[in-house]
């Protein structure tokens, strides 16, 4: 059994970590990066703080992005090793004043890590186990290849555990690809648990009714390409032609117009992935000082007519994919915000990287839910105004969505309130209980008209809550994710974080906006 360490033992693992790659640290503002010093620094306080640190032998500290507020303060991330292995759910965020001073850590692991790092079983055995299971497994078809298999401390759970991470690939059921992450008790050879890797939203349609909206193309003479060369970090939309796999062809015209708002026209879905990539950009840029879904700058890329009749939309680490939908209930799901949705999962994993599995994919999902709902805000297009309904624009039938943030339950699954049933949930449905926590945090209870669109939220308590704007909402959200949640955030800890995002940025517990949040989270049960 490994036992706890003390200063001693941090200070060694605080130096090995000093000198392992660290990734671009950048400010809250998307401006210049952080200091070297911001990082050391922050090290230095773990070793300060070992308890705060869940200190043990062999742990050690790989820098991540940080967050540097206007005041100096400064929140930076780290992943855990332990003996060299990454301790999945062992991130955490160190939190410092402007002048160094300590000022906590967010994390979700609970105690030192006491586990013994040799495996038992093989490597080879454990992706056996894996295939195996794939082979019975329905949700997912031809996960036949088993492309990576690492020894991991996994520390998701109550108990961490040996394990080892293989990582298959696919299709699921739907058409969507499949990128399976399943973790093996390096100790037993049982299988603990499987994370989906390509992330999707269950998906309807969308009708393509963004109407005339400007793009940013590039071209010369008189050939065009779908792509923003300029401030979007390169961002551009290709065409997968109805096949699942394969290349894609980036978008062409010989004009500077793309699509003719009918589906007839293969570009028409292309120019709305690139105006909702586009929108979505500006109001992480604008709102809250993000520079792309990687926070450098970078830029991502669409696919649009992904498969035949693929009724969803999928981030996959690096891209957004768009199907057509079935062309009878449901059109194209290229919508502002389901854009916004997709791109939203990418700011997830490159900050708070919420595990999608549990109470924390319920988060992930709803982080996407609302950041694309407050993308449809931004926009402030007449042709998709501003609602909290999930994928309207697609619903040809019933312009209803998929979801709806003031009722979740109204779609038969998505609860309106906590329970310990909650983590058991598919994530598209535990998602349920944040997205109402949002929308009455924004909006308030009871019933009004939102984008033509009539809204009613109750609460599980019977209070009755006053909103606070979707600017304020959205900020408290974001500052959490970014600088609080880790992978394993649940909800009591999504309360916690948002609490703490709304001290920071209106003036301490005594605000409205605190208060405010407090109620809110009260109101669908989580206390």
């Amino acid at each position: 059994m490994r036992r706890t360490a003390g200063l001693a033992a941090l200070a060694v693992a605080a130096a090995a970590a000093a000198a392992l790659p660290l990734t671009t640290v950048t400010s809250a503002q998307g401006a210049a990066p952080a200091a070297p010093d911001v990082t050391g620094s922050a090290l230095a306080a773990l070793q300060r703080h070992p308890g705060a640190a869940r200190a043990a032998d062999g742990q050690a500290f790989v820098a991540g992005t940080t967050v540097v507020d206007p005041d100096g303060s400064s929140h930076v991330r780290f992943d855990r090793t332990l003996d060299g292995l990454r301790v999945v759910g062992g991130d955490l965020v160190v939190h410092q004043d402007a002048s160094a001073g300590w000022e906590g850590v967010s994390q979700t692991l609970d105690a030192p890590l006491t586990l013994g790092t040799d495996a038992r079983v093989a490597r080879t055995v454990a992706r056996r186990t894996v295939l195996a299971r794939n082979a019975r497994t329905v949700a997912v078809r031809g996960d036949d290849r088993a492309s990576r298999g690492e020894l991991v401390v996994d520390a998701t759970g109550s108990a961490p555990r040996l394990a080892w991470e293989v990582v298959s690939e696919g299709m699921q059921a739907d058409g969507t690809p499949s990128r399976l992450a399943t973790y093996v008790d390096a100790r037993t050879g049982m299988v603990i648990r499987s994370e989906q890797q390509i992330v999707n939203v269950d998906g309807t349609g969308n009708t393509l009714y963004s109407g005339s909206v400007p793009l940013s193309v590039t071209g010369s003479g008189t050939s065009y390409q779908l792509r923003d060369a300029g401030v979007r970090g390169n961002t551009y939309t290709a065409d997968m032609k109805n096949k699942s796999g394969g290349n894609a062809t980036i978008i062409t015209s010989t004009s500077p117009v793309f699509g003719n708002g009918l589906n007839s026209n293969r570009a028409t879905a292309g120019a709305d992935a690139q105006y909702g990539s586009n929108e979505t950009w500006d109001y992480f840029f604008t709102t809250h000082g993000r520079n792309g879904i990687f926070g450098n700058g970078t830029g991502s890329y669409n696919r649009v007519h992904y498969g035949r009749n693929y009724v969803n939309a999928f981030w996959d680490g690096s891209r957004m994919t768009y199907g057509d939908g079935d062309g009878v209930n449901f059109g194209p799901l290229v919508s502002l915000d389901v854009a916004g949705h997709e791109m939203s999962h990418g700011v997830t994993e490159n900050s708070a990287n919420l595990t999608y599995s549990g109470e924390s994919g319920g988060l992930n999902e709803a982080t996407s839910d609302i950041f694309g709902t407050l993308v449809e805000f931004y926009a402030n297009n007449s042709n998709d105004p501003g609602d909290y309904l999930i994928g309207e624009e697609f619903d040809l039938k019933k312009h209803l969505g998929f979801r709806r943030m003031d009722n979740p339950i109204a779609d038969g699954s998505s609860p309106n309130c906590y329970s310990t049933n909650t983590k058991n949930l598919d994530v598209h449905y535990s998602s349920g209980v944040a997205n109402h926590f949002f929308y009455l945090l924004a909006e308030g209870s009871g019933a009004k008209t939102i984008g033509g669109v009539a809204h009613s939220s109750s609460t599980c308590n019977g209070s009755t809550i006053t909103g606070i704007g979707r600017d304020a909402a959205g900020k408290i959200w974001y500052r959490a994710l970014t600088v609080y949640m880790t992978s394993g955030t649940t909800y009591a800890g999504a309360r916690t974080a948002t609490l703490k995002a709304a001290a920071d940025l209106y003036g301490g517990t005594a605000s409205t906006q605190y208060a405010a949040v407090a109620a809110a989270w009260s109101a669908v049960s989580v206390n």
